[in-house]
């Protein structure tokens, strides 16, 4: 079986024999129902291809869809000239966005059998649109891929992305007055800007991203999974050592979790391909680019511990290059998916997808509060889950201190009590063991929860206090009593930080009795 890995062209992949799971159902039902379209999604997770599929079914390359679901739907006789806008592949870094799209304007006219007469940038597309339509007597699909990509790419320069904001803004500004010769606008991107950012006058575009309609259009659902690839699945179980059904679990555990309805959970189509090439569990989406200015704005924010984070819609379908919201962010950028949605109160719950992005962000997001990556981590938390599992406190202190050790001094000026709270909720989530940060219950909200296969901890930190004041806080709010019920033994450990020596200088330990099972 071929895996279309990083293959973005539709026609390769049908051509090259690659394994196709059928989409084009969903993609029928959505260009039969409507003209103008946007859908935001992460990176790796298809749009490339799903536009590439769209440009050849308009192209009428039937040949490509013999056995697909949409053969005997698509009207094959009715072909429409191709307006195919791909940003990843225009060197607008080099040569500057406005010349590097007056460029790709004359290089699809040329493709067309075109001539541009204009010298604009905005007059050149206003007319690319018209002559495709008076050359080839049919109006022009537009495909827009990573229409925000030069945006993106300057994040952590803002003077540049709104310079690129602005150029893409008056070059989308003339798609209204050019409907007469479109006969379908697909626009894709990670983030979903404001319309009054960028598409202004374009009131008519169908935002898809948060609905049924996409629901299950790009990724790969379980039962598509099961159905297409249960041949190379039982051989990952066979190489894995593990049952059939336990390999599932596994793999929906590291890989699936996606969602943008609450509904449907979905794989990113990339990390279960390469999985499913090498039969190896690792990280693979994370790795294909490193966050550092999201990384960078979570620490300033302090916003270290993201699990079952609120969002409304507008946070979920808004970008705002002036203000930042690491949830948009985070969001639009495949680090939190949706778990649940609460109609009635219009209220979005969002949490890590799976354990490949959850455990590859964390990672990376301790390294930057630490400001010092060290080699010697993964043994570091080891450690910590060996201590743990034998109630060995004193020694998870010797670590936790050890890595506080190595931040630099210039990096402690002024630092809150989250600062403390966050390197040492990411170092005990990184164990792989069950954690909650800042826990709510009845009378208040502790700061850490961690359960073992035997024992269940709760944590509370203090700052330049005691950790007998920490210890009374366990026991007058009742943080262990939400697991009263478990046979496990329950630890309660109070904490005490000191600002002035820079590490944990007062600890105590208080252990329950275990429930008889």
């Amino acid at each position: 079986m071929k895996y279309p890995i990083g293959i973005q062209d539709f026609r390769e992949l049908r051509e090259g024999g690659y394994v196709y799971v059928d989409k084009t159902a969903q993609i029928h039902r959505i260009l039969t129902g409507g003209k103008y379209f946007f859908l935001s999604r992460p990176r790796r997770f298809g749009k490339s291809l799903l536009l590439s599929t769209i440009k050849e079914l308009y192209a009428g390359s039937r040949e490509l869809f013999e056995g697909l679901w949409i053969e005997d739907q698509w009207d094959w006789g009715h072909t429409n000239p191709v307006i195919w806008i791909k940003f990843s592949a225009i060197d607008y870094q080099q040569k500057g966005l406005y010349g590097a799209l007056t460029e790709e304007m004359e290089r699809i006219g040329a493709a067309l059998g075109i001539s541009l007469k204009t010298e604009t940038l905005k007059d050149r597309f206003k007319e690319l649109i018209d002559q495709a339509k008076q050359k080839y007597g049919r109006k022009a699909a537009l495909l827009i891929d990573e229409y925000d990509k030069p945006i993106i790419d300057y994040l952590d320069d803002v003077e540049k992305a709104e310079s690129n904001r602005a150029v893409l803004k008056n070059f989308y500004s003339i798609l209204k007055d050019s409907d007469p010769y479109l006969e379908l606008v697909f626009i894709t991107g990670v983030s979903a800007f404001s319309k009054v950012s960028i598409f202004s006058d374009l009131n008519n575009l169908y935002n898809i991203s948060l609905t049924d309609l996409a629901e299950e259009l790009l990724g790969i659902t379980q039962e598509e999974l099961e159905s297409y690839f249960e041949e190379p699945l039982r051989q990952a179980a066979e190489k894995n050592k593990l049952s059939f059904e336990e390999l599932l679990k596994k793999v929906r555990r590291w890989y699936n979790g996606y969602s943008w309805t609450g509904e449907s959970k979905l794989y990113n189509p990339f990390s279960l391909l390469s999985f499913l090439s090498g039969k190896r569990f690792q990280n693979f989406w994370f790795e294909t680019g490193t966050p550092t200015f999201l990384v960078k704005e979570m620490k300033q924010t302090a916003y270290y511990s993201i699990s079952d984070t609120q969002a409304t819609s507008h946070e979920l379908n808004n970008f705002d290059l002036e203000r930042l919201n690491p949830i948009s962010v985070l969001f639009q950028t495949g680090y939190l998916t949706i778990t649940h949605y609460e109609p009635e109160d219009l209220l979005y719950t969002l949490d890590y997808p799976n354990l490949e992005v959850k455990h590859s962000l964390e990672q990376v997001l301790l390294n930057e509060y630490l400001d010092h990556p060290t080699p010697s981590g993964l043994p570091r938390v080891i450690t910590i889950r060996n201590a743990l599992r034998q109630k060995d406190i004193d020694t998870v202190v010797e670590v936790i201190n050890a890595a506080f050790a190595e931040i630099p001094p210039e990096h402690w000026t002024g630092q809150k009590e989250h600062f403390y709270h966050a390197v040492t909720h990411l170092l005990f989530s990184l164990l792989g063991t069950y954690i909650q940060s800042q826990v709510n219950t009845s009378r208040g909200r502790c700061d850490a929860v961690v359960q073992t296969e035997g024992l269940i901890y709760a944590f509370e930190f203090k700052l330049d206090k005691s950790a007998d004041e920490a210890l009374q806080q366990i026991r007058e709010k009742g943080y262990l009593e939400p697991y009263a019920d478990s046979p496990k033994e329950k630890i309660a450990v109070g904490v005490n930080f000191s600002s002035e020596e820079r590490k944990i200088t007062d600890w105590k330990v208080e252990a329950l009795v275990p429930r008889s099972s």
